[in-house]
């Protein structure tokens, strides 16, 4: 507690709250055996605009129910509560509130439906959101629909789980409200997730009535639990003081008291103890920032062969290579022609922008984004050019910036750069695609114009506009915002919209002195392409820019492992920050917002003390995934696997770091889409080119022009420009 979280120790498949503590009655699995076939409900469509939105994402995730296994069985181990822990640990992974696994029995399913035969049912529990406070506008359009917004949330659940299942080689069909073969209330009960009340009705011990039900059918067999006893909805006191406390770890009620108390439109995080000021910490030369093309990015370089064959042949695979992640790139896929969309033909009136602010910061929190902020778009966050040379316009006033947390617990049990870091990606970018996916939707509807700016197709960099939306300082990690409440350990989605609203403002929590005096990142880096040494200015930006080819190229071409997380997991600020955290841990984030001019003393004793602590190391209690490889269509075990843990004793001299550096002058065409192949040897000589902070402020101030580096190659005559023979994005 004074040193690690509460929870260090507590296997994640266990999930959030200590079920695996209460008594349990096997003699329920009879008694529910022998109730009365349920006939089939459709369940009634929302009865709300919001409600209409999720229904429809809802509908989206109904097209994943069910499909055909893979045509070989994947070698899952033969101990059947380790594969337990695989699923149960996946769906925690996707944030169930519970998770449970139970036979079927032949009453679970719905008169007159068709049985396959499937003998194991999972559970999936989805706590429903929160009521925002009665003046704020969110509660007049999230009160219709919570019942809507968890029952699609635990369907995206159980489709990915389902879906997961299948590429192992197993027949799985999930069940969800108004698509449902099952009685799902059954299931809950005999996964040991729920008891029944008086009423007859599934009652979780910590939940209440508060939660949504989804279910998965299989033939995959798995360990099963035991039904909750009637006793386990009886709270004596020293249960109650247990549960205060936080039972073997779990969640405590201390923690959920906390952000019960914390108004809707707040994260669970305080952010607004944090220092707001006029403009990023971090220099950025507005005038001389570069509108830049989609061609520019690295990934979409690789996926046009500018990186070589072996770059390219892995960009269609690298993050989606393992059953589960490849599960959820195929929802991913699905949601993007829903985007954009006709917008009613009469807004309703919103006129109160601050009103408005704390509503759509409601929102999000209540359909999952962990942090959020608002700015107004800046000109160059916006693409010069879509990904088939098309020249883009900017068409949105505001932008919404949501991050979402890639989850601690799996980081702890994870190198950074194994199995799951794909997933974990593919995770935040899934929940972002459907939070902003329905907020964009709903805002159409209330008659403001808004598209969903996602990771699968944005017309918008993110990085400017979560700086410019208060949430986090660029890092010495180079082109990725830190947050002073869970670090770099996020995904971010942005929501463009002309609905008013009022913006947030940047912050300062004295990141730029943290970083400036650690190095662990870059320590850690298995391919080196973080800085060891100063900033630059790079394409307007004042950055410790990174080696971005390097990285790309590591991240795609990973053989022991999928994709590359491996900065986030080692940062000293990827911690847990809350009444459940180490006591150390919160008062060096609260010293660390509310007492910066401690920074100087703190953060040489916080970087050593962060290592001697073992934090970045694995946590083999976390670790629930079993590690498997797609390879040409078959799921085999991986060659081998990224075990890494810390090098304290690791230095490099930042002089001898050969970095390259592709400004805006060296990407390619915005409209060619033929190999440009990269010239490392020109980008390391572009060092000498850059200016440091101090003299660009200098230049600026003298008014010197504008560097020629900062200028975008222009678009080519070229035969049969624009989408011709352009590879596109390989979420489409």
């Amino acid at each position: 507690m004074l040193l690690y979280p509460r929870s260090k120790d507590r296997p994640f498949h266990l999930g959030p709250f200590p079920l695996e503590s209460l008594p349990a009655d096997p003699d329920r699995i009879a008694r529910e055996a022998e109730r009365p076939h349920r006939p089939r409900g459709d369940g009634a469509p929302g009865d709300s605009r919001l409600a209409a939105a999720a229904d429809h994402y809802r509908d989206i995730f109904a097209t994943f129910l069910d499909g055909t296994p893979s045509s070989e069985q994947a070698p899952v181990p033969n101990d059947l509560q380790r594969r337990s822990i695989d699923i149960k640990g996946a769906a925690y992974f996707l944030d169930a509130s519970q998770a449970g696994i139970c036979e079927l029995p032949a009453s679970a399913w719905l008169n007159g439906q068709a049985r396959p035969p499937h003998k194991i049912a999972i559970a999936i529990l989805v706590e429903r959101p929160r009521l925002p406070e009665p003046d704020n506008p969110a509660r007049g359009w999230i009160a219709p629909a919570t019942h809507a917004i968890a029952d699609m949330r635990a369907a995206e659940i159980a489709v990915c789980l389902a879906g997961h299942i299948r590429s192992l080689g197993f027949s799985a069909r999930a069940h969800i409200a108004g698509n449902s073969l099952l009685d799902l209330e059954m299931i809950a009960v005999l996964a040991g997730t729920a008891v029944r009340d008086s009423d007859g009705a599934p009652v979780h011990p910590y939940l209440g009535r508060n939660f949504s039900i989804a279910a998965i059918a299989t033939d995959y067999a798995l360990a099963t639990d035991t039904p909750l006893a009637q006793a386990a909805l009886r709270r004596g006191l020293m249960r109650r003081l247990a549960d205060w406390w936080g039972k073997d770890g779990a969640q405590s009620g201390r923690e959920r008291a906390r952000r019960m108390r914390r108004a809707t439109h707040l994260s669970r995080y305080p952010m607004e103890q944090v220092k707001r000021i006029d403009r990023p910490t971090t220099l950025i030369i507005d005038d001389e920032v570069p509108r830049v093309p989609k061609r520019a990015a690295f990934f979409q370089r690789a996926l046009h062969g500018d990186l070589g064959d072996k770059a390219k042949g892995e960009r269609g695979r690298f993050a989606f290579k393992t059953p589960l992640s490849h599960s959820m790139v195929q929802v991913i896929r699905a949601l993007v022609p829903f985007q954009n969309g006709e917008v009613a033909n009469t807004a309703t009136p919103h006129p109160d922008h601050a009103a408005n602010a704390r509503a759509i910061k409601s929102l999000s929190y209540a359909l999952g984004a962990d942090l959020t902020g608002i700015c107004e778009t800046p000109r160059y966050a916006w693409f010069s050019h879509r990904e088939d040379g098309s020249e883009l316009q900017p068409y949105h006033r505001y932008s919404v910036a949501m991050l979402i947390d890639q989850g601690y617990d799996t980081m702890e049990g994870s190198s950074g750069d194994d199995w799951i870091s794909g997933s974990q990606s593919m995770r935040a970018y899934l929940r972002g695609a459907v939070i902003a996916g329905i907020m964009a939707e709903f805002l159409r509807a209330l008659g403001y114009s808004a598209r969903s700016q996602t990771n699968a197709d944005s017309d918008v960099l993110h990085i400017p506009i979560i700086l410019w939306a208060g949430l986090g300082e660029l890092s010495r990690i180079g082109e990725l915002v830190l947050n002073p409440f869970v670090g770099p350990r996020f995904k971010s989605v942005v929501l463009t919209t002309d609905f008013p609203m009022q913006p947030d403002r940047p912050i300062d929590f004295g990141l730029q002195t943290f970083c400036g005096n650690c190095l662990k990142c870059a320590r850690e880096c298995p391919c080196d392409a973080i800085p060891f040494g100063g900033k630059v200015m790079f394409n307007g930006y004042e950055m410790w820019k990174p080696d971005v080819e390097r990285c790309t190229r590591y991240r795609l071409t990973n053989a022991r492992g999928s994709a590359c997380g491996r900065c986030m997991k080692t940062c000293p600020i990827n911690k847990v920050v809350d009444a459940d955290g180490a006591l150390l841990t919160r008062l060096a984030s609260f010293l660390g917002v509310n007492a910066m001019w401690l920074k100087p003393l703190m953060v040489p004793i916080a970087t050593r003390m962060d290592d001697w602590l073992g934090n970045g190391k694995r946590n083999p209690a976390k670790k629930w995934w079993l590690d498997h490889e797609i390879v040409d269509g078959r799921v085999v075990v991986p060659k081998a696997t990224n075990e890494r843990d810390i090098d304290p004793a690791r230095k490099v001299d930042p002089a001898q770091q050969k970095m390259a550096y592709y400004p805006a002058s060296m990407m390619p065409a915005p409209n060619d889409p033929s190999a440009n192949a990269v010239d490392r040897k020109a980008a390391m000589a572009m060092r000498d080119m850059l200016e440091t902070p101090d003299q660009a402020r200098a230049r600026v101030a003298e008014g010197g022009a504008t560097p020629a580096i900062y200028r975008p190659t222009p678009p080519r005559a070229l035969a049969g420009a624009g989408a011709d023979g352009a590879p596109g994005n390989p979420y489409k």
